[in-house]
């Protein structure tokens, strides 16, 4: 990395190199190519998620070239695309939260399962926000209550695994039910993992696989987050009649469909930090370090650690170039609004939540970052951070994440924003906006959670 060379351009290049490594597409075509298949067998092709329509059109090519006919399918994703053979329906879904559409598709992937044979084969192909995007409840269970849980959920503070949980206790599709109704034909279930382990039942809900959680497990996690009482009252009369053995479990591991299953995982967020490497290494922007332990927890907590790892690197080694990336998922924590009576009557509708703070995991971690940053004077000079979420949108916003340097913070309070304010309202976006540090690529068509690119220029 030469001395005139932008220090923001180097970081957002490896971010756009992170990103590419983790092409659904190529992964997708990859993985294809090593499942059996003959071409007598009638074959169905189901793409849910945020990178879907990469993934179904890469399918389409591979099935295409080898001569097999797709006798019909379903592309269910956050944006239109065109459908990848004329056989199968592209339509989209709700993200972050299931509304009208996300119901109609849940309905369409029921009609489109129910014409499968026993003797067919299914290619399922799961991306992260599969479960919003066909969210829709249980029988006996109404859509506006599940859409309010969903809008809990986001605003805990609960890492992607407890989420899922309790999102597929009472989703139609989630813990393993679609392989139920896809059973007995051959399914092969291929995900794209936005969440850190790459377990498979947290990637979507895992509508393909068994369910790892019990009953105990989802009302463990609801007590200690205090959603519990929060819940519609045919949620919890769904679990604690589980809980007495009235209302079935998931379909856990035993369940015969699951015989008919092959799933893995076929991208993660490793191949965008290997990607984001290599970028960096041919920048010749230092050496490069990829951190063991995955990005998780508080969010503001997370970007102040970070910035305080990168002080400490540029002092060991002062003058030196160099690049820590670490790859995960942090939490925002919400403030919960006023409490829904425990008692509310069936088929009361339950009041609108307020409107989400604007910013989204990224902008929040890079904001604390920006703090420390500036508070450490001169120790903090010569270090610039992105954090961003490779699908290209982070919480509700426009923006992927956001990239910051010591000086971000100072030019906040320049600008005439407060950002100590906008840091504890969650309100990240407005105050890094002021001053062009948001990051912005538009939906990237994959998504393998978060990447923070840690820059030491000298």
């Amino acid at each position: 990395m030469t001395a005139a060379r932008d220090p923001r351009e180097v970081v957002e290049t490896v971010f756009r190199a992170a990103v590419a490594g983790a092409d659904p597409g190529v992964a997708t075509a990859e993985a294809l190519a090593r499942i059996p298949m003959a071409r007598h067998q009638r074959l169905w092709l189901f793409a849910i998620g945020k990178a879907a329509n990469a993934m179904a059109a890469s399918a389409a090519g591979v099935l295409q070239r080898a001569l097999l006919t797709v006798a019909g399918g379903l592309v269910v994703a956050p944006e239109e695309g065109a459908p990848p053979t004329a056989t199968v329906t592209a339509i989209r879904g709700d993200h972050p939260v299931p509304g009208r559409n996300s119901f109609a598709a849940a309905a369409q992937l029921a009609d489109v399962a129910a014409g499968m044979r026993s003797n067919d084969l299914a290619v399922v192909l799961i991306s992260g926000g599969a479960s919003s995007l066909i969210g829709a409840p249980l029988r006996g269970m109404s859509e506006a209550d599940f859409s309010h849980l969903y809008d809990m959920l986001l605003n805990s503070g609960l890492d992607i695994h407890a989420m899922n949980a309790v999102r597929k206790r009472f989703s139609r599709w989630g813990g393993g039910r679609l392989a139920l109704a896809l059973a007995p034909a051959t399914t092969y279930c291929l995900a794209v993992s936005d969440v850190i382990g790459d377990e498979v039942s947290s990637i979507g809900s895992g509508p393909c696989v068994p369910d790892p959680y019990t009953v105990q497990d989802v009302i463990q996690i609801l007590q200690r987050t205090r959603l519990y009482n929060r819940l519609a009252p045919s949620f919890r009369e769904h679990l604690s009649g589980t809980k007495r053995g009235l209302v079935p479990e998931t379909p856990k591991a035993g369940h015969p469909a699951f015989a008919h299953v092959t799933a893995r995982v076929i991208a993660n967020n490793r191949v965008a930090l290997d990607a984001a490497r290599a970028s960096a290494e041919s920048l010749d922007a230092g050496p490069v370090t990829v951190a063991d332990a995955p990005l998780e927890g508080n969010a503001a907590e997370a970007g102040a650690a970070l910035a305080r790892a990168l002080i400490a690197r540029r002092a060991q080694s002062p003058g030196t170039r160099s690049v820590l990336l670490v790859g995960g998922e942090t939490t925002v924590v919400l403030p919960a609004p006023a409490p829904t009576p425990a008692l509310r009557p069936r088929g009361e509708p339950i009041p609108p939540p307020p409107p989400y703070p604007q910013g989204g995991r990224c902008q929040e971690l890079a904001l604390a970052a920006a703090r420390v940053l500036s508070e450490a004077g001169e120790a903090g000079r010569g270090i610039t951070l992105l954090a961003a979420g490779t699908d290209g949108r982070d919480g509700p916003t426009d923006a992927a994440g956001a990239c910051v340097n010591a000086n971000t913070w100072g030019a906040i309070r320049d600008a005439g924003r407060d950002p100590t304010a906008a840091l504890a309202s969650h309100e990240s976006y407005g105050a890094l906006d002021a001053v062009g540090a948001l990051v912005r690529t538009g939906p990237t068509g994959t998504n393998v959670a978060d990447v923070v690119i840690g820059l030491i220029s000298g």
